[in-house]
């Protein structure tokens, strides 16, 4: 039977169905034919699997994220972060990654990350003498830290998926978070050096205070939400309504950036958001359970350890996989089939879950900026106005570097666990 779920799933994404409805349908259609059970009982078993107080984070933060990208927050981060870099070369493509790093620790989201910032800088960018497609590439790398830097929504789903603590996976997340950051900083900074991008903006230190005052309320988002979170004042879930509603004081009554007829448009595109994230996450966990139920797990970990007696070959063949995956699959359809699948080999090759969980999001993350369902390359390129093929070649140094920084993060463990003293 489990060649004849895949095969129905191949079926169906050969005629594009979406992936949703595909993995949720070809379950549905093997256990009704297997076990002879009314339908009514797998739309129950798809609903349990959305019925969790953990993944309430989920639509929390997509909200606070909207809220602070209508909110003139990230427009503030963004002058600031301006006004420390603007003076060195690739200044603007520096700002670029770290307006997406401070955006991410709200939003906990890729595509938003990518929108929010791409909307303000990559013209900003073609203003100041960057090429296009350099720029809009730029804000696609970026924005895939939106699911490394805690609060992470694919994070949460791992740890829901997992049975792990989604704290210990956002306090995982921080060191390789930066790391990637820092990463693509190095390589922007040495194109735009090459390329002669950028540079020269004079700011005094009047224009930092200014800048900084003007922004202190936006920095004090982060912190608090992760603050709360480390401090042990709050759940990541309860982090998460925390964040909407400093979002909505900040936005409609402090910076007065959000009107009330704005509510409207910015509840909407959320609740939109989230309806396609649950509706994956019901859909890929009828398709998970068959997995589980039919011991394909079990299975492959047995074909894996038969195979090799080495964490380091297991994690190299893993990666690889991730990595094939994340560049046809949507992020949390793969997180909710595979990690049921790989997370008992990573027990079995005693590597930690946690760590195991940093693995497979920044692996994936690559998705975002892989063709041909990189959501990221989509959202740049709409913002930007350039075809996607043009992007498609802007972002190949971004890829390889992210590759990199995978396999380091891969084989060095105390990256992600040092700040859990483990």
């Amino acid at each position: 039977m489990i060649w004849i779920l895949f095969l129905l799933l191949v079926v169906l994404f050969i005629i594009n169905v979406p992936i949703a409805v595909a993995l949720g349908l070809s379950a549905s259609i093997v256990i009704i034919i297997q076990d002879n059970v009314p339908l009514i009982a797998v739309m129950q078993r798809m609903f349990n699997s959305v019925d969790s107080f953990p993944l309430l984070a989920i639509p929390f933060f997509i909200l606070a994220g909207k809220l602070m990208e209508s909110g003139g927050i990230s427009g503030r981060l963004i002058h600031l972060a301006n006004v420390v870099f603007g003076r060195i070369r690739g200044g603007l493509a520096i700002v670029s990654i770290i307006a997406c790093a401070f955006f991410a620790a709200i939003s906990g989201s890729a595509a938003a990350t990518t929108a929010a910032v791409g909307s303000l800088l990559i013209p900003a960018m073609v203003k100041k003498g960057y090429d296009k497609n350099f720029s809009t590439a730029i804000q696609a790398a970026g924005g895939t830290v939106g699911i490394m830097i805690p609060p992470s929504v694919p994070l949460i789903l791992y740890g829901v998926t997992a049975s792990v603590s989604i704290s210990d996976l956002f306090v995982a997340g921080i060191i390789p978070g930066l790391f990637v950051v820092l990463s693509l900083i190095i390589l922007v900074y040495s194109i735009s050096l090459m390329k002669g991008y950028g540079g020269g903006e004079i700011f005094g230190f009047n224009d930092f205070l200014i800048a900084f005052k003007d922004a202190i309320l936006a920095l004090l988002m982060p912190v608090i939400i992760l603050g709360g979170i480390y401090g042990g004042i709050f759940t990541p879930t309860e982090a998460a309504v925390v964040a909407v509603v400093y979002g909505l004081i900040v936005g409609l009554f402090i910076y007065r950036e959000i009107k009330w007829k704005d509510l409207i448009n910015i509840f909407t595109s959320s609740i939109v958001t989230t309806s396609v994230i649950m509706f994956i996450i019901a859909g890929a966990s009828i398709f998970g359970y068959l997995l589980t139920r039919e011991r394909v797990p079990a299975m492959l970990t047995e074909l894996m350890l038969n195979f090799t007696e080495s964490w380091i070959v297991a994690l190299l063949i893993i990666n690889l996989i991730l990595l094939i995956v994340g560049v046809f699959m949507e992020t949390a359809a793969a997180i909710i089939i595979l990690t049921p699948i790989l997370a008992p080999i990573a027990v079995a090759m005693d590597i930690n879950l946690v760590h195991f969980g940093i693995i497979m999001i920044v692996n994936l993350a690559i998705g975002f900026i892989t063709p041909p369902v990189g959501i990221n390359l989509f959202v740049a390129s709409n913002i930007a106005g350039i075809k996607f093929e043009k992007i498609v070649q802007a972002i190949v140094p971004f890829i390889l570097i992210m590759i990199v920084n995978v396999l380091i993060i891969s084989f060095l463990p105390t990256m992600s666990l040092l700040l859990l003293g483990r």
